[in-house]
This record gives C-alpha cells, structure tokens and sequence, in this order.
C-alpha cells in the first residue's frame, strides 16, 4: 500500500504557515491532529545514495516517507506549498559530526546538491493509541517524549552506521499489549515496539535522563515500551561525522499534508 496519498488536509499547510511565519517555535505533538508528521534528515546529494539504502536496510527507525530532488526544498508529495528550509519550527545543523547550530530558518544554508528525507514519525500512531483509550504520558505531561541511545547497531550501509535510537512510553501490562497490536499497522511511522521493559537490556542506565525530549513519570505497576525512533539519524551523523547533515530539533517535526489514516496497513 502506498502511504503518499491524501493531500487534501489544509490544516497542515496552516500549521506550516504559522511555522514558517516565526508565531511557534516549538514541539510539535498534537498539532494538525490526523496529519502525517515527519522526522528530517538532509544531506549532500554525494551522500543520499548510501542514506537511501541505510533506510531501506533499517526501516523500523528510518522509513522514509518521500525524497527530495537535489536542490529542490519543495516536496509536493507530502504537502501544498511545503518549504523545507522553514517549515519546522526548529533545525539542527551538524558539521563532521558536531552540532554547529540551532535555528528556525535554514535558507542561509541551502545548497543545490541538498536531498531531503522526511522520515515516518511515532507521533502518527500517538492519534491510534489515544483513540483507543491509551493514555500517551508525554502528552498527559505536556512534555517531549523520552528517547534514548541504545546497545542496538543499525544495519550499515556505505558510511552510514550507528546505534537505533528509541522513544518510550510507560504503560500497564494491558495497555502494552493492545499498543503492540494497534502499532503494529504502522509500518511507516515505526510499526510495533521493538522492546519491553528491563531497559538496561537496551544499554538505558537511567529512564530519568533520556539522551533527547524530556523525562515522563513511570508508575510502579508500568512497563517501559519502546519504539524504534526517527532520531536515530541524528545518532548515526554524530558517528559517521558527513561533511553536513541538517536534522530536525527532536520533537519538532514537519506536518504534512498526509493523513495518519493512510498509514494504517489493512
């Protein structure tokens, strides 16, 4: 099934409009509820073959929704009007593997051979979780969802390789179940969780210092769930040290056109 199909939202064009305006700068879960929103990764087009295939060969963490042509910020598949140079409402700029820059607008960066990636995002299936009754933590927090650096190695692919990143939400026994069946049609925006409880099996040391967003209670009756994420190429640019690499803050996403309903395999 090809998930690149409803464009007809205009809700996510007015979301990027206030975005690209300069009125929000900040995480992005919860707007434009029922749109497709997208992790970001832009590289160099000497790069993008060997990006393309690290997806391919890990797309629980990396599922590619869409790629840019060389030079060209407008991705039509995914949205009206969509301009990656300022439509998210925070960028990180990486330099050989170094966080150089954070900033709101990246056309004073913007090259002729730069490809992007919008990557699937678990925020989509946050919208499933919450439908069925399941109380998403971060979001009942107001905060960003938890992620980490984990023992797991990606499949390598050119220079590309580095350690999955995961995001994780606390939940009862029951609702941990019903998430692995209700995440589980979601292929491209992570699927179902690829851990349960016992994080130290993850190489996670410590739930209360997450290595990205912010930490979230846990109940004494909870489990850990963890997803693979769309952080993980920010993990992956910080390893292998690209020339450059422009990433989304991590929960500040793209919103698109697409609509998380599309997504859910049949």
């Amino acid at each position: 099934m090809n998930a690149i199909t409803d464009l007809g939202s205009r809700t996510g064009l007015a979301e990027r409009l206030r975005i690209r305006s300069g009125a929000f700068a900040g995480q992005t879960s919860g707007l434009a509820p029922g749109n497709v929103q997208a992790n970001l990764a832009i590289l160099p087009a000497a790069l993008a073959g060997d990006f393309l295939r690290f997806a391919h060969a890990n797309p629980k963490p990396c599922p590619v929704l869409a790629v840019a042509e060389p030079g060209n910020p407008h991705i039509p598949a995914i949205g009206r009007d969509l301009d990656i140079r300022t439509d998210i409402p925070r960028y990180r700029v990486w330099r050989h593997g170094e966080l150089v820059e954070e900033c709101t607008d990246i056309s004073h960066l913007w090259r002729d051979d730069l490809v992007s990636f919008p990557i699937g995002c678990s925020f989509s299936f946050e919208e499933a979780l919450i439908e069925d009754g399941i109380e998403v933590r971060h979001i009942a927090c107001g905060s960003n969802v938890p992620m980490y650096r984990t023992n797991i190695a990606c499949t390598p692919a050119g220079i590309f390789r580095g350690p999955m990143v995961v995001s994780m939400r606390p939940m009862s026994p029951r609702d941990a179940i019903r998430a692995v069946q209700i995440t589980s049609r979601f292929p491209s925006v992570h699927g179902a969780p690829v851990h349960i409880g016992l994080p130290g099996l993850l190489g996670i040391k410590d739930l209360d210092k997450p290595d990205y967003g912010d930490p979230v209670p846990i109940g004494a009756n909870e489990l850990p769930v963890f997803w693979a994420c769309g952080v993980t190429p920010q993990a992956v640019i910080a390893e292998t040290k690209p020339e450059l690499c422009i990433t989304h803050a991590p929960g500040c996403m793209l919103i698109t056109d697409l609509r998380n309903s599309n997504l859910a395999a049949l």
